[in-house]
């Protein structure tokens, strides 16, 4: 293949790839081995995978191409290459989240989003590198080396989903799949020039998702364009009973918003407590370019208190480590993955005290032992107790708001994406990168980050953050792509026109 030919086929969009596989102009074939190839030129560079299923990618593409060939409907999604966060069951292929006490691990089942991933022929060409079970800002926190930002490969791509976002903005796959506990779907896409979508909690299914905090983690589409980004929710969406926490409603009509964006006529608000000290100063002025543009396109610009929202951080640090410590007691190096210890020498606790020392890295044990202690007894109530108490405020909060608007905006982060190293040994100032994200995982609500262009100070991506309540996750795509298309008449797509090159 030649290589205007890759370069062709790696920066369509997944809406202009589907409908050419449709269409014959392209076969999946050709397209999986476009991306194929684009991962062995740039992948060593950026490390966004970790585990191309190269053998599997080309097996699903012939398959859609001898769908075509019978004359069989395809779906709006056959064919297209996409890269999977490594915290779904994928069977038959590896799935470690990132870990060293899973490595090697071959689940014998898929979770049931890769199950609707193959079902709609979406091509799955590899397993995507994170922080460590989901933890981190900056995929750091990895036990398989850092992922570097293709803006600048000596910058973070964001975390935990930095191989999901980088691998998007590298062109290695067209669309992607994060997951989103404090902002982990959209923090790395606003770093790197993507779209980023958590969906309201329950929306996508949590079977075969390793967990991390079961009442904050959510999974969702990660793309280079709203309308994509739609494409792929509509996928991986709706109700499954082989999760407790999955919601029986139906999915909102999110491709129809995507496809015809308006913010007309809109209440959007802006809270006062997403910005001031912390923030990039070039990373506000997009912001309020973002607002003012809102406002040119016939949005109301409502400003909002959400006191609320200053003890999100605190309360999610508590939360989350909390779950984490009991749903992380599984990996006890007697059932499955790593085992240490284990020559007839060590008692069970032994080997299970060994195993973990050496499979976990450091930031999961911080998040362990913090947990663990917040659900110790004489403190739960002081500390897990009241941080639940904070986020029925959070939540109360939200919905005072939404009595007013029917979106909120803010920046997704206070700052751009930072140098590789800078924070790796201050975690609360890693922790604060999720500063804006944290509050819509705590109450539950939909939430997209998208491009708003380049800080002028560093030239690197800022996202506009876009949150609606649940299960109204259409306004998302419909204000999302209303102001895409602003940005792109403007000044260009930030990231398909001036994508740095490899």
């Amino acid at each position: 293949m030649t290589a205007n030919k890759i370069e062709y086929c790696v920066k369509l969009t997944a809406a202009e790839t589907a409908a050419k596989i449709a269409s014959g102009e392209l076969t999946a074939v050709e397209v999986t081995e476009a991306h194929l190839a684009r991962i062995e030129a740039v992948d060593e560079k950026v490390h966004a995978f970790l585990h191309v299923d190269r053998e599997g990618a080309l097996a699903q593409a012939r398959a859609v191409d001898e769908k075509r060939e019978r004359g069989e409907k395809l779906g709006p999604l056959a064919g297209v290459p996409l890269a999977l966060k490594d915290i779904f069951t994928t069977e038959g292929i590896p799935t470690t989240v990132g870990s060293k006490i899973l490595k090697g691990w071959i689940p014998p089942y898929d979770a049931t989003l890769t199950k609707r991933l193959k079902a709609a022929d979406v091509v799955i060409l590899g397993k995507t590198n994170m922080d460590e079970f989901a933890m981190g800002s900056s995929t750091e926190n990895s036990a398989y080396g850092p992922t570097g930002n293709p803006w600048d490969l000596t910058k973070i791509p964001g975390g935990s989903g930095g191989g999901s976002s980088a691998a998007l903005a590298s062109f290695q796959a067209t669309l992607a799949i994060g997951t989103d506990t404090g902002g982990s779907i959209r923090q790395p896409a606003a770093v790197t020039g993507t779209v980023g979508v958590k969906p309201t909690y329950g929306a996508v299914s949590r079977y075969g998702m390793v967990a991390f905090s079961s009442s904050l983690d959510q999974g969702g589409p990660c793309a280079r364009t709203v309308l994509d980004a739609a494409l792929l929710h509509e996928v991986i969406a709706g109700h499954d009973p082989l999760d407790s926490t999955s919601i029986d409603a139906p999915v909102p009509p999110v491709v129809e918003a995507a496809r015809n964006g308006s913010v007309e006529g809109m209440r959007v608000g802006v809270v006062k407590q997403f910005r001031g000290e912390g923030y990039q100063a070039g990373v506000i002025q997009r912001f309020d370019e973002s607002v003012a543009l809102l406002g040119e396109l016939g949005a109301e610009i409502v400003e909002l208190d959400c006191p609320s929202f200053d003890l999100a951080l605190s309360a999610y640090y508590l939360i989350a480590p909390s779950e984490c410590s009991s749903n992380l007691a599984r990996f006890d190096g007697l059932r499955y993955g790593l085992r240490t210890g284990d020559d007839g020498a060590h008692s069970a606790e032994e080997v299970t005290s060994l195993t973990r020392e050496a499979g976990f890295g450091p930031e999961v044990k911080r998040r362990i032992m913090l947990g663990t202690y917040a659900l110790s007894s004489g403190y739960y109530d002081a500390y897990y107790g009241s941080a639940q108490k904070v986020r029925t405020l959070i939540t109360r909060d939200f919905e005072k708001a939404f009595e007013q608007v029917d979106v909120i905006v803010s920046p997704t982060t206070p700052t751009t994406a930072f140098p590789i190293g800078e924070r790796a040994d201050d975690p609360m100032a890693m922790y604060l990168a999720d500063l804006c994200t944290i509050p819509t995982n705590l109450a539950g609500n939909a939430a997209m980050s998208l491009p708003c262009g380049l800080a002028p100070e560093d030239n690197l991506p800022v996202g506009l953050q876009i949150i609606a309540p649940a299960l109204q996750d259409d306004r998302l795509y419909k204000v999302g792509a209303a102001v895409e298309a602003a940005f792109v008449e403007k000044w260009g797509h930030p990231l398909l026109e001036e994508a740095p090159s490899l």
